[in-house]
């Protein structure tokens, strides 16, 4: 490979802080906004493009999945307020409400939401989920009012890339940025990394991992786009009328577009997004960002015409709404952390004393009942003075599919900018961190549910232990008959 020596330069210092927010994602947004409640009055978030959200925002990712367990919801904080925010809007948000979730006794309301992906539990006896569909731009404004809220402790900075860690030692001292402005410097106790493919902890002599299976959800590209002029509700009579034309539709869609793809609803019936998955692909390479842009749009005009002629009831008046901005960038490196989450933090509901966020998450091997994260999993090793929430936590390839969605993203972000209040306000560093403290923030007051703690309904932790922490699934039976030891579940 060719090399080119940059030549020695002098950078200037654009700003100091004492928490810097790389990548205003929804990891990133969460993390300044848990930041400033936390009390730090001096906090920068540092984003790429002109909005915040990421995936959920520009990728179009549309929904949020797995919110609850039975009757309790157990990932609320920041990802709850999205939601309760946008609810007055007009179409803003689709889903069962949290007063319905966990019921199980009422076949209408169970057949209503089995027309929507996800607000309907796999297992039986079947109960409504709190899954809920937003509507990308009414978020894009509403994350934008809730830094506003905070513009005495949140100086926000859009059109700017970081790209460097400041290193002295083994310490993050700040970041390098790119901008219309050219190279420049923000200086900071504390470096939260919330690009979603570690690039800052990447550079920082960290340790951090690859995709390792081309096979996994994470190892999946897309580009999300919309259609109007349809109408999801008659999409679903139909395909509920026909199954096996339904079933030759969605596979003669997907070989139209080249890739799995299906249509998806949106909290208005007349769009619906067009999910996809390009498969064997890492978002952190120029060549697989590049050719799933490409390819994708390459096929959308061959594609609606094929929804308009294969399935005129729904899709007859259909037209092209809208391409979201951004990639969408489901996985690829992972930091190397404290702790790795692995299967059997899923399969043996392993308990953490730093846990951080209690999530039901979307793993089937054990109902999609709570897992804990703990505050090692966004901790690189080696190196001080960096948090690494979000879709590149520490876990292995097999792990990372179940623990790096949005509500992961969002409850790993809260609580990484509580930890770095705590540890500006007194002194220390992020690995040193008073855990007590932040826990008691977290769940005493900024709504974050954490298991053993004082703050937390013990309810939550009754119908976990009723329930058995969904070790009662099939396929938790199955593994653990099959072998019984946790090495079975790390071959797994």
């Amino acid at each position: 490979m060719k090399t080119y020596l940059e030549p020695q330069t002098v950078l200037p210092v654009y700003d100091e802080c004492d928490v810097l927010v790389v990548g205003g994602g929804s990891a990133g947004h969460s993390a300044a906004i848990a930041a400033a409640r936390a009390g730090c009055k001096n906090v920068i978030i540092m984003e790429r493009y002109g909005y915040m959200g990421g995936d959920v925002t520009g990728g179009y990712v549309v929904m949020v999945p797995k919110l609850s367990w039975y009757d309790k919801s157990f990932v609320r904080g920041l990802q709850e307020e999205w939601f309760t925010r946008l609810a007055p809007i007009p179409n803003a948000i689709m889903g069962p409400s949290l007063d319905k979730i966990g019921k199980d006794d009422d076949p209408a309301l169970l057949h209503a939401w089995s027309r929507i992906h996800g607000c309907v539990s796999e297992s039986s006896p079947q109960r409504l989920v709190r899954a809920v569909y937003y509507e990308p731009n009414q978020l894009k404004i509403e994350m934008d009012k809730m830094l506003l809220e905070h513009s005495d402790s949140i100086r926000v900075m859009c059109h700017c890339w970081g790209t460097k860690p400041i290193m002295e030692g083994n310490v993050c001292k700040g970041v390098i940025f790119e901008s219309k402005e050219g190279r420049k410097v923000v200086l900071a106790k504390q470096v939260i990394d919330c690009t979603g493919d570690g690039d800052i902890v990447r550079q920082s002599g960290a340790p951090f991992s690859t995709l390792a299976d081309g096979k996994t959800r994470c190892s999946n590209t897309a580009l999300v786009w919309r259609i109007g002029g349809a109408s999801w509700n008659r999409y679903n009579e139909w395909r509920q009328a026909h199954p096996e034309a339904n079933l030759a539709f969605r596979e003669g869609f997907a070989k139209v577009c080249g890739f799995r793809a299906v249509p998806m609803p949106t909290p208005s019936d007349d769009i619906c997004w067009i999910n996809n998955w390009h498969g064997d692909m890492d978002c952190s390479l120029v060549k697989d960002c590049t050719n799933t842009e490409l390819n994708t749009r390459a096929t959308m005009r061959d594609a609606l015409a094929y929804l308009k002629e294969a399935c005129p009831y729904a899709f007859g008046d259909a037209y092209l709404y809208d391409i979201a901005p951004q990639l969408g960038t489901r996985g690829s490196c992972r930091i190397g952390g404290d702790y790795q989450m692995t299967t059997d933090d899923f399969a043996f509901a392993k308990k953490h004393d730093d846990v951080i966020a209690w999530h039901s998450t979307i793993c089937l091997i054990n109902d999609c009942a709570p897992i804990e994260i703990p505050y090692r999993a966004i901790l690189p090793r080696t190196v001080e003075n960096i948090l690494a929430p979000g879709r590149h936590i520490s876990a292995d390839n097999v792990a990372i599919d179940w623990c790096n969605l949005i509500p992961q993203c969002v409850g790993t972000g809260q609580a990484a900018g509580v930890a770095a209040a705590v540890a500006v306000a007194k002194g220390t560093t992020a690995r040193d961190v008073d855990i007590r403290a932040v826990q008691d923030i977290l769940a005493g007051e900024q709504d974050v549910p954490l298991p053993r703690n004082a703050h937390t309904d013990i309810s939550y932790t009754q119908v976990c232990e009723e329930h058995e922490y969904g070790m009662y699934a099939e396929l938790a039976k199955k593994e653990r008959e099959k072998a019984g030891s946790l090495k079975s579940y790390r071959q797994w």
